[in-house]
C-alpha cells in the first residue's frame, strides 16, 4: 500500500466521503428492511420446496431399490 492511499482516505474530503458512504449504507440498509421484514414468513416457506427439490436431486431413481431381504447396513442376509 503506498502513502499516497492511506493519507488520502484520512484528509478531510476522504473522511467527508467515508461519513457520507457511511450515512447512505445505513439508509439503504434500514429502507430495504422495512419492505424484507414482512415478507420474510413467506419467503422461508417459499424457499422450503426449492430446498426438496435441490436437495432430493442425488437421490436418484427410486425405481432402482435392491428389495432383497439383506440388512442396509451391514450387507448381511436377515
Amino acid at each position: 500500500m503506498s502513502k499516497y492511499s492511506v493519507v488520502r482516505w484520512r484528509s478531510p474530503a476522504g473522511i467527508a466521503f467515508l461519513v457520507f458512504l457511511a450515512v447512505i449504507t445505513f439508509f439503504l440498509v434500514t429502507e430495504h428492511l422495512a419492505h424484507i421484514i414482512p415478507v420474510l414468513p413467506w419467503l422461508l416457506l417459499l424457499l422450503c420446496p426449492l430446498m426438496h427439490l435441490f436437495m432430493m436431486r442425488g437421490h436418484g431413481d427410486h425405481g432402482s431399490h435392491d428389495h432383497d431381504n439383506r440388512d442396509h447396513l451391514t450387507g448381511r442376509p436377515r
